[in-house]
C-alpha cells in the first residue's frame, strides 16, 4: 500500500537538513519501496553504502531497490555482498562462543591409573594467573567502561558521562516545558522527605519530541545540569553494531554505566531510530534491541534507581508502544519552536563574537516567528556571510549591519512547516489517550489545522 505522498515529502525534506543522518535516509528508502518508488530508493541506500559499504539493512534495501526496478545484475551484486557479510557475522559470533571458557561441569578431564581426575585447562606454565587475565580482559573488552582521566586516542573504546555546567536557568524561554521537567524530575529530587511521603520512585522517563532544530538535546543536557546528575548522550553508532548480539550488549553496558554512576541522565537522541515500532521492523536484530531496550528500563535483575532516561524524537509516533507504557518513557513533552525570549538569546549568542553595528534584534525576532532554533542560528549565519562578502568586494571590513538580517530573511525560511504538516495527521487522527493534545492546541493557536 502506498505511502501517503506528505510523510515522504516530509521526509525528504528531513534529511534535506541533516543528509548524513543515515538511519534517516534508510527510513526514507522503506517509504519510497513502499510507494513503488525502487529507483529513489536505490539513491538512498547507494549514498548510505558509500559512507558503510558494510550495511546489512542498506544493502538488503539497495538489492530490493534494485530487483524493483529491473536492475537484475545490479540487485545480483548486492545479496552476494549480503550473504557473504551476513555469513561473515555468523562465523564470527559461531568462533566466540568457540573460544569461551567452558564452565567447570564441562570441562574435559584426564584420567589417572588410580581413577582420579584433573579437571580444567593442562597449561601447567607457573606464571599464568587464569582469573587475573580474565578481569584484565573485562577490563579491556567494556567500551562503555568509565575510565576517569583516561587519555585513549579511541573515543570509542572509553565511555565518557559528562558532568554539565548549564542549567535551566541558561534556557531561555521555554517556561511550559521547564515547568513539566520540575515536577517529573527535579522537585521530588530537591525535596527527598516529600518524595518519600507520596512515595515518589526516583526513576522515570520523559519523551521529548517536536520539530527538528528546537533544542531537544540542549534542553536535555539543561536537566541534566540542574539536577547535578551525570550525562550520558547516546547515539545510533553507539549502540547498532554489525555484528550479531552485540548491539543488545552495547546497550546493557550503556545501563550498567548509568546505574554505577547515578544520578545520572541517559539521554537517547532519535529514539524512534532504536525503539522502533517492532510491527514495522522487519530484521529480527532490530526487534531484539527493542526487546533489550524495554527489558533494560524496567528490569528486574537491576536498580534503576537515580537513572533518568530522556529521549528524544522528531517521529514520536513511529516509537513503539511498549516503550510508552507506564514505567518506561511514560510521559511526552512537546518541545516547539522558540519563543521570543529564546530567539532573542539564540540571535544574541550567535552574535556575541562578531562585529555588530545597528542590528536591531527586536526586529530580528519579531520576522522569526515560527522559526527553528537552528533556523534563528542559520539566520545569523546568512547575514554574516553577506557582510563577508561584501566587505571583500570592498576591501575594507565592516560590521554586520540591519541590511544584512533585512536581505537574509528574504532567503531563509523556517524549515519546521513540513514536519507540522506531517504531525498534524497523526495529531487529529492518532491521538490515543491525549498525546498530541499539546500539539493540536498549538496547531489549532497558530491556524495550522
Amino acid at each position: 500500500m502506498p505511502v501517503d505522498p506528505t510523510i515522504i515529502s516530509a521526509m525528504k525534506s528531513a534529511v534535506d537538513g541533516d543528509p548524513d543522518n543515515l538511519a534517516l535516509r534508510l527510513h526514507l528508502a522503506s517509504l519510497l519501496l513502499e510507494s513503488e518508488q525502487p529507483q529513489d530508493a536505490l539513491m538512498h541506500c547507494a549514498f548510505v553504502l558509500a559512507k558503510q559499504p558494510a550495511h546489512l539493512e542498506a544493502l538488503q534495501k539497495a538489492m530490493q531497490a534494485a530487483e524493483a526496478s529491473g536492475d537484475k545484475e545490479r540487485a545480483t551484486g548486492y545479496r552476494s555482498l549480503y550473504e557473504a557479510l551476513s555469513w561473515n557475522q555468523t562465523k564470527n559470533m559461531l568462533n566466540d562462543i568457540e573460544d569461551r571458557p567452558l564452565p567447570e561441569s564441562s570441562r574435559p578431564t584426564q584420567k589417572y591409573a588410580d581413577n582420579s581426575t584433573l579437571s580444567g585447562s593442562f597449561d601447567t606454565s607457573s606464571d599464568r594467573n587464569p582469573n587475573k587475565k580474565n578481569e584484565d580482559s573485562h577490563q579491556d573488552n567494556d567500551p562503555f567502561l568509565l575510565r576517569e582521566g583516561s587519555d585513549d586516542s579511541d573515543t570509542r573504546g572509553v565511555w565518557e558521562a559528562e558532568e554539565p555546567d548549564m542549567t535551566l536557568a541558561d534556557v531561555a524561554g521555554m517556561e511550559e516545558v521547564k515547568k513539566r521537567l520540575n515536577i517529573a524530575f527535579l522537585a521530588p529530587m530537591k525535596n527527598p522527605d516529600m518524595r518519600k511521603l507520596y512515595g515518589k520512585s526516583l526513576r522515570g522517563g520523559l519523551l521529548l519530541y517536536g520539530p527538528p532544530g528546537c533544542g531537544k538535546t540542549y534542553i536535555a543536557r539543561a536537566t541534566a545540569g540542574e539536577m547535578g546528575a551525570r550525562f550520558v548522550s547516546v547515539g545510533l553508532s553507539d549502540v547498532l553494531d554489525m555484528y550479531m548480539g552485540q548491539s543488545e550488549k552495547n546497550l546493557h553496558a550503556i545501563f550498567e554505566t548509568a546505574r554505577r554512576h547515578s544520578p545520572c541522565v541517559l539521554f537517547f537522541d532519535e529514539i524512534d531510530a532504536l525503539g522502533r515500532k517492532r510491527s514495522l521492523v522487519r530484521e529480527s536484530f532490530g526487534r531484539t534491541v527493542v526487546n533489550q531496550l524495554l527489558n533494560e528500563m524496567d528490569s528486574v535483575a537491576a536498580n534503576n534507581e537515580g537513572v533518568f532516561v530522556l529521549a528524544a524524537t522528531n517521529h514520536p509516533w513511529d516509537v513503539d508502544m511498549a516503550l510508552r507504557r507506564p514505567g518506561r518513557l511514560d510521559r511526552t513533552l512537546l518541545v516547539l519552536p522558540p519563543d521570543a525570549p529564546a530567539r532573542d538569546a539564540i540571535v544574541r549568542f550567535n552574535l556575541r563574537e562578531r562585529p555588530v553595528d545597528g542590528v536591531d534584534v527586536g526586529w530580528v525576532v519579531s520576522k522569526t516567528d515560527g522559526f527553528s532554533g537552528a533556523d534563528v542560528a542559520h539566520l545569523c549565519d546568512s547575514a554574516a556571510e553577506l557582510a563577508l562578502e561584501d566587505s571583500i568586494q570592498r576591501g575594507v571590513a565592516r560590521p554586520i549591519g540591519q541590511r544584512d538580517f533585512q536581505a537574509a530573511i528574504r532567503d531563509v525560511k523556517p524549515t519546521v512547516r513540513a514536519w507540522f504538516d506531517t504531525a498534524r495527521n497523526y495529531a487529529q487522527f492518532a491521538n490515543e489517550g491525549g498525546t498530541y493534545d499539546d500539539l493540536l492546541k498549538y496547531l489549532s493557536a497558530n491556524k495550522l489545522l
